[in-house]
């Protein structure tokens, strides 16, 4: 039996990168899993590939920092799949620049993208969560929710969002059997990772191969994501409630 057989896993920004390490790492696991992203993500070969392995999947192209569109979403994967058990709440982008020459556009976006597709779909997801007797939702945060980046001022302080979000609804939501935990990842080997250091290098926070070494040993692999958010989705980790889970190699241990 799979860590997740018997479970449904709704996972948000489960087309690429850390998300699509997930979603088929989920589907091994024995989770049925359905795959909200963008409609112009590899989303449904995506599904079709965990399909074609013999797992079992769906994709709904959703923009996940729209209320109705996540309603929506939501309401289909449970008349399909059933109770949504596990919520990975993994979508998210970056912005890198000076903070002076940020715009207010450029803070709506990413905390739209950040922040709020994760209250829209958490809320969305609680109610059958509850009703099915419980779960765990895992949210993707990152170093970055705790250690301040030159030229990130606003994605750090998206991710701090993320940090108190999974802690307070664990507290508020203990009592009726849902877990939830902020997974934090260092630097990761993504396009979306490889872009972030591309930009901070043309801003002028250049991170060199040494430097990045010196912080965290090495990139790290979208697999090894993937496994930490397994290990809290999972009931190996029923007693782990409102905790930040680093992915980091000692990085905010140094």
């Amino acid at each position: 039996m799979g860590r997740l057989a018997g479970k449904v896993a709704l996972i948000t920004g489960g087309a690429g990168g850390c998300g699509l390490a997930a979603s088929e790492l989920f589907a091994r696991e024995g989770a049925r899993v359905a795959i909200l992203d963008l409609p112009g993500s590899e989303g449904a070969a995506v599904a079709d590939r965990i399909e074609s392995a013999g797992g079992s999947a769906c994709f709904i192209a959703t923009d996940v920092s729209d209320a109705a569109q996540v309603q929506a979403a939501v309401t289909h994967v449970e008349q399909h799949l059933g109770a949504i058990t596990v919520l990975l709440n993994h979508a998210g982008t970056i912005h890198v620049g000076p903070f002076l020459d940020t715009s207010e556009h450029d803070w709506d976006r990413l905390m739209a993208i950040n922040v709020k597709s994760m209250f829209l779909v958490t809320r969305a997801v609680l109610p059958g969560m509850i009703a099915a007797g419980g779960g765990s939702i895992v949210c993707t945060s990152s170093i970055s929710g705790v250690v301040g980046t030159p030229m990130e001022v606003l994605y750090c302080t998206s991710k701090g969002a993320c940090h108190m979000f999974a802690r307070a609804i664990s507290v508020e939501f203990r009592d009726r059997n849902i877990r939830s935990n902020a997974l934090c990842p260092g630097f990761i080997g993504t396009a979306h990772g490889r872009r972030e250091l591309e930009l901070l290098s043309e801003h002028g926070a250049h991170i060199s191969d040494a430097a990045l070494e010196g912080m965290q040993g090495r990139l790290c692999d979208p697999a090894e994501v993937a496994r930490a958010a397994l290990f809290l989705a999972s009931d190996d980790a029923s007693f782990v409630n409102g905790t930040h889970l680093f992915v980091d190699n000692g990085y905010t241990a140094a």
